[in-house]
C-alpha cells in the first residue's frame, strides 16, 4: 500500500530542551541533535460514520433526522474552519466559561518540526502531568485534551519523552504517519485525544484483558457535534469504554461527550449512545478493528467480544489509569523514557519553576505543509460493514 512521505527540504530538527538535573537550566539543542529527554523521577531523585457524501448521505441519517443532521454537518464544516485559521489565544469560543489553557504552535504543520504547546495563563506546561483529570470536586466531570479533530488523517499525539510532553505527529521509521481512509470513515471519527494525569501502565496485566498496557495515557473518543482543534482542553462526561486489544497490549478507548453539547444532557451511560446516535458504537468497533488494514497490518481485536462496556466500568478504569499515573510522577514505577517534568505536582520529584524553562518560539500560525495524495485515497476493506 502507498506510504506518506516526508515534504521535500523538510527538517530533522526537534525543538526540544535537554535538563541535567532538576534544578539545572535548561537549553534547545542543535538542529539535527537527536531529542534529548528530561531525566524521569528515578534519575532525578468524528458524526462517527462520515463521508465526503452529502448531509443526505443514509449512513449519516441513522444519527439524526435529515434536517437537523444538515444543519449540524453546516456547524461542524464551520467550527473546521475556525478551528484552523483563528489566533492561539481565542479558543474559547464553544465553552460557557473562559479556559486558562492556549496553545502554541511551533513549526509548520504536516512537518517532523510541529509542536503544539499547551499553556495556562501564559505559562507553558505539560498536558501530561499539570492539567487536572478532574474538572470539577465531585469527580464527574473530566478534562480531556484533544490530539485528533474529527476527519482528519494526521495521526498526533502527546509526546511522552519531551519537555513539557508537547503534541506532535508521530512518525515510524522516519516518516510522518497518516490514518488511511476506510471506506465509509474519513479520518477519525471523533474528536480524539487523551486524559491527563492518566497511564496505561506496561508493568501491569489487566486481569480481565490478559494483556499489558499500552504505556501511553488514557485515549478518549469525544462524539458531541463540534470539530475540536489540538490542543484544545474539554471538559467531558463519561459514557462507556472499549478494550482494544493492539499488538498484544491494552489499549482503552472511552467514549465521552462535551459537557456543552446540546445532547450531553440525554447521554448519561452507554445505552444512551445507542439510543440517540445509533450505529456510533459499531461504527467505532469497525473503525478501530480495521484501521491499520490498509498499512499490511492483521485486524485488530477487542477484548469482551468488541462490547462497550458501561459509565462506571469507565470510571474504574479511569481511576486504575490515574493511580498509575500517581505511581509513576512520584517515582514508584520507573519513568523510563517518559518524560516527568512538571509545574504543579507538589509530591513530584521531577517538578520544576518557570524560570528554569528555556524560551519557547513564539506561536507560528503558518499554514500546513502538503502532504503525499495517497493520504485521501479510499480502502474497501472486505468484510468491514459486517
Amino acid at each position: 500500500m502507498p506510504q506518506s512521505s516526508l515534504c521535500p527540504g523538510q527538517s530533522q530538527s526537534r525543538p526540544l530542551a535537554s535538563l541535567a538535573s532538576p534544578t539545572s537550566s535548561l537549553s534547545y539543542p542543535a538542529a539535527g541533535a537527536p531529542p534529548p529527554r528530561f531525566p524521569s523521577v528515578a534519575t532525578a531523585a468524528a458524526s462517527s460514520i462520515s463521508t465526503s457524501a452529502s448531509a443526505a448521505n443514509p449512513a449519516r441519517a441513522q444519527l439524526r433526522t435529515a434536517s437537523s443532521r444538515s444543519a449540524q454537518i453546516a456547524r461542524h464544516l464551520s467550527s473546521s474552519s475556525l478551528s484552523q485559521t483563528q489566533p492561539a489565544r481565542s479558543y474559547n469560543t464553544d465553552t460557557k466559561m473562559s479556559s486558562p489553557y492556549t496553545i502554541r504552535k511551533v513549526g509548520q504543520p504536516n512537518t517532523i518540526d510541529h509542536r503544539v504547546y499547551i499553556e495556562k495563563d501564559g505559562v507553558p506546561i505539560s498536558p501530561f502531568h499539570d492539567i487536572p483529570l478532574y474538572a470539577n470536586p465531585e469527580g464527574t466531570i473530566l478534562n480531556m485534551i484533544v490530539e485528533i479533530p474529527r476527519w482528519t488523517n494526521a495521526k498526533l499525539e502527546i509526546s511522552k519523552d519531551e519537555l513539557l510532553n508537547p503534541i506532535k505527529q508521530d512518525t515510524k521509521k522516519g516518516k510522518l504517519r497518516y490514518v488511511r481512509n476506510c471506506f465509509p470513515h474519513k479520518g477519525y471519527l471523533w474528536n480524539y485525544g487523551a486524559f491527563p494525569q492518566t497511564w496505561e501502565d506496561p508493568n501491569s496485566i489487566h486481569p480481565e484483558t490478559k494483556a499489558k498496557g499500552d504505556n501511553d495515557p488514557l485515549d478518549v473518543c469525544e462524539i458531541g457535534e463540534l470539530v475540536g482543534y489540538t490542543g484544545q482542553v474539554k471538559q467531558v462526561k463519561v459514557l462507556g469504554v472499549m478494550a482494544l486489544l493492539d499488538e498484544e497490549e491494552t489499549d482503552w478507548k472511552v467514549i465521552v461527550i462535551d459537557v456543552n453539547d446540546p445532547l450531553a444532557p440525554k447521554l448519561n451511560d452507554v445505552e444512551d449512545v445507542e439510543r440517540h446516535l445509533p450505529g456510533l458504537l459499531r461504527a467505532t468497533n469497525e473503525w478501530f478493528r480495521i484501521y491499520k488494514i490498509p498499512d499490511g497490518k492483521p485486524e485488530n481485536q477487542f477484548a469482551f467480544t468488541g462490547e462497550c462496556k458501561n459509565k462506571k466500568y469507565a470510571m474504574d478504569v479511569i481511576r486504575e489509569c490515574n493511580e498509575a499515573w500517581e505511581r509513576l510522577i512520584t517515582g514508584k514505577t520507573p519513568a523510563g523514557n517518559i518524560s516527568t517534568a512538571n509545574l504543579t505536582v507538589a509530591h513530584s520529584a521531577s517538578r520544576i519553576s518557570s524560570e528554569q524553562l528555556p524560551p519557547l518560539p513564539q506561536n507560528q500560525e503558518l499554514p500546513p505543509a502538503p502532504i503525499d495524495p495517497s493520504i485521501d485515497k479510499w480502502f474497501f476493506i472486505s468484510g468491514a460493514a459486517a
